[in-house]
């Protein structure tokens, strides 16, 4: 597989936009894969919120649905279930219980997607079953007690050996493995992913929607404000979907029209 011979590193603005340099690079000719990818991004509200560009959310949703692949929304529900967290009305400990106590019936529902769990579910309920360790919890409590403490202790895991270290040929979770929050001034908040692969089409929009989200909940409940958000990727792949295919270049070009109207509207600006 041809990749990308250097490392790319793109800072953005926006989540949208983030997301679409990276797909603008592995549509080039002759790249497949970008490793390793590392891409910053900011553009968050007072709340946490992450700034999207509409045109680009809507053309990736139109493809996904075109190829009979999970929304944006459902791919971001697997990193933060944000209805949830509507529901539990700024709870924390109801929130945790509440999905916790649901999961099952989740997996049940979508055993295909959600047989070996998700990725926040490992982050709340490592082991499983609705008694593992909540990771979040204790870090939010922790922080509580002493936030100035050491800053390597604010991370979750995802990644468990003992029950993904498998040679199964294809094996889709979990590729995030860890997240970290670190800290930026007196008051902001910096999430960073770390992903063995990232399947940019397919899940790549949706992997960052959750993480913003999950970056806002972690800020709200530390008093902090969300900053940036930081994805570093091992190989980032362009999936199986051809570059000549129809659905692919009507997004594409949406994608790319976006771009560089928001690289015109900086020129202006400057």
């Amino acid at each position: 597989m041809s990749k990308t011979a250097e490392p790319e590193i793109i800072v953005a603005a926006n989540l949208s936009l983030g997301w679409a340099a990276v797909l603008d690079r592995l549509a080039r000719p002759g790249i497949e894969a970008i490793s390793p990818l590392s891409l910053s991004m900011t553009g968050f509200d007072d709340h946490g919120v992450a700034t999207e560009v509409p045109a680009i959310r809507a053309a990736i949703d139109d493809l996904l649905s075109a190829k009979d692949k999970r929304e944006v929304e459902n791919v971001a529900w697997t990193i933060f279930p944000q209805r949830y967290w509507v529901m539990a009305q700024g709870d924390r400990a109801a929130f945790f219980e509440m999905f916790r106590e649901a999961f099952p019936r989740i997996q049940q529902f979508n055993a295909q997607n959600n047989k070996r769990g998700s990725y926040f579910q490992r982050m709340v309920d490592f082991e499983g079953g609705g008694k593992g360790f909540n990771q979040l919890a204790w870090i939010l409590n922790e922080y509580d007690r002493n936030p100035s403490g050491r800053r390597s202790k604010w991370q979750a895991t995802t990644f468990d050996p003992y029950r993904d270290m498998l040679t199964t040929a294809q094996l889709e979770f979990p590729c995030l493995q860890q997240v970290s929050f670190t800290f930026s001034g007196d008051s902001g908040l910096v999430l960073n992913a770390f992903y063995a692969t990232q399947q940019i089409v397919h899940k790549g929009y949706g992997n960052y929607l959750g993480l913003a989200r999950l970056g806002a909940f972690m800020a709200s409940q530390m008093n902090r404000r969300m900053e940036r958000l930081n994805v570093f990727v091992g190989i980032a792949k362009m999936d199986k979907i051809g570059k000549t295919d129809s659905d692919f270049a009507m997004m594409l070009a949406t994608v790319r029209d976006e771009l560089a109207a928001a690289a015109h509207a900086q020129v202006q600006a400057a």
